[in-house]
C-alpha cells in the first residue's frame, strides 16, 4: 500500500532532519507518496504569509503531514505556525510520549506521555490592551473542549494499556475555568471505569514529575499548562531533540519535531533527527503500519545503546547522513 503524506520540512534544520525520516522510513519498507508543502519563517519572506493556504488544503486532503520545525518571531510578527495548524484543521490533541533512550539521561528512567488540548486556553489569543501599560489574555475553557480532550485521553490509556489518567489543572485558584475542566474530565472518568482517575494541581504534578514522572501515567491538561509539562517531560529525557510530538484531530493528524529550527546550525549537517524520527514512529502506527513502526524504534533503541555512530549533541561524531545510514542499516538488519 502506497500512502500519501504531506511533507512540511520546515525551517533551519528542519529540511535536513525531516530527509533523514524520509529515509528510514523507506528502510523499514514503507511506501510513501510524498507532498512536500512549505511554511514557515522563509516561506513567509516570499509570500507574506507563513502558512499558505495550500499547506492546509494538502493535510486535509492527505489526512496525515509530516512536519520539521518552523520559526516564529518573537513578541511580533505572524501568528505560530503550529497554532495556526493546531486551530484551523482543529488538531485539538497535542500528544507527547516522553520515554527514555538508552544512554542519554540515565539519571531518569521515564514512561508517560501528556496529551494536551490544542485549541483553547491562553493559547486561543485572545488578547488586548485595555489601557495603556494594561494588557490582558482572556482564558477559553469550554465544557465541549475538555470532555473532548479527556476523553482522548483515556481511550489512548486504553489503547495503550495504561493504568490511569492523571487531570493536571488549578481549580483551587481558577475556579471557574479550570473548575469546569475538572468536572467535565470527572464526567468522562466515569465512561471508563477500568482507568484510575487522578487529580493534581499543575505545580504538583511538575514537582512528581521530577520526582516520581511514571506514577502520573498519562497526563492530560490544558495549553499552557501542557506546554510547559510537555517541555519539563523533554527534559527528563534528554531535551527536545529526542522526543517525538503528534497534532491529532479526528479528521487530520501532523506529526512533527518539537524542538526548534537551530539556525546555528542549519545547512552544516549535523543535526540530531531523533525527534522526528520517533515522530515518523508515532506517525507510522497511526497509519496502522505497526510491523515497521516497531522496526525503526528497535533499530533506534539499539542504535544508542550501542553507540557507536551517535551525533555530536550527545557526545559522537557522526553526522546526519552517517546517523541516518547506520539507523537504515540497523533498520534492514532487523528485518
Amino acid at each position: 500500500m502506497t500512502h500519501r503524506i504531506t511533507l512540511i520540512p520546515g525551517d533551519g534544520i528542519g529540511p535536513e532532519v525531516s530527509s533523514a525520516a524520509k529515509k528510514v522510513i523507506r528502510a523499514a519498507g514503507v511506501d510513501v507518496d510524498w507532498e512536500v508543502q512549505h511554511a514557515g519563517l522563509e516561506v513567509a519572506k516570499l509570500t507574506d504569509t507563513p502558512l499558505p493556504d495550500s499547506v492546509i488544503d494538502s493535510v486535509k486532503n492527505n489526512k496525515v503531514a509530516l512536519k520539521g520545525p518552523c520559526g516564529t518571531p518573537i513578541g511580533g510578527g505572524f501568528r505560530s505556525v503550529n497554532v495556526s495548524l493546531r486551530q484551523r484543521l482543529d488538531l485539538y490533541a497535542n500528544v507527547r510520549p516522553v520515554r527514555s533512550i538508552p544512554g542519554v539521561e540515565e539519571r531518569f528512567d521515564v514512561d508517560i506521555t501528556i496529551v494536551r488540548e490544542n485549541t483553547e486556553g491562553l493559547y486561543a489569543g485572545l488578547e488586548l490592551m485595555i489601557l495603556p501599560g494594561i494588557a490582558q489574555s482572556l482564558k477559553l475553557t469550554t465544557a465541549y473542549c475538555s470532555k473532548r480532550i479527556a476523553d482522548y485521553a483515556f481511550r489512548y490509556a486504553v489503547k495503550h494499556g495504561r493504568k490511569r489518567v492523571s487531570f493536571a489543572h488549578k481549580a483551587n485558584i481558577m475556579k471557574i475555568s479550570d473548575g469546569l475542566a475538572l468536572d467535565s474530565t470527572r464526567e468522562i472518568a466515569k465512561n471508563y471505569p477500568e482507568i484510575e482517575l487522578r487529580e493534581i494541581i499543575i505545580d504538583a504534578a511538575a514537582m512528581t514529575m521530577v520526582r516520581d514522572p511514571n506514577s502520573l501515567d498519562v497526563i492530560v491538561t490544558e495549553n499552557l499548562y501542557g506546554d510547559v509539562l510537555s517541555d519539563l517531560g523533554a527534559g527528563l529525557v534528554g531535551g527536545l531533540g529526542f522526543v517525538p510530538g503528534a497534532n491529532i484531530g479526528d479528521e487530520s493528524a501532523i506529526f512533527e519535531a518539537v524542538h526548534g529550527t537551530a539556525p546555528d546550525i542549519a545547512g552544516r549537517g549535523i543535526a540530531n533527527p531523533t525527534a522526528i524520527i520517533r515522530s515518523a514512529v508515532m506517525m507510522l502506527e497511526h497509519l496502522q503500519e505497526t510491523a515497521a513502526a516497531q522496526r525503526i524504534e528497535t533499530a533506534l533503541y539499539r542504535q544508542y545503546r550501542e553507540g557507536k555512530v551517535l551525533t555530536g549533541d550527545i557526545g559522537g561524531s557522526a553526522n546526519t547522513r552517517d546517523f541516518t545510514s547506520e539507523l537504515c542499516r540497523l533498520i534492514e538488519e532487523g528485518s
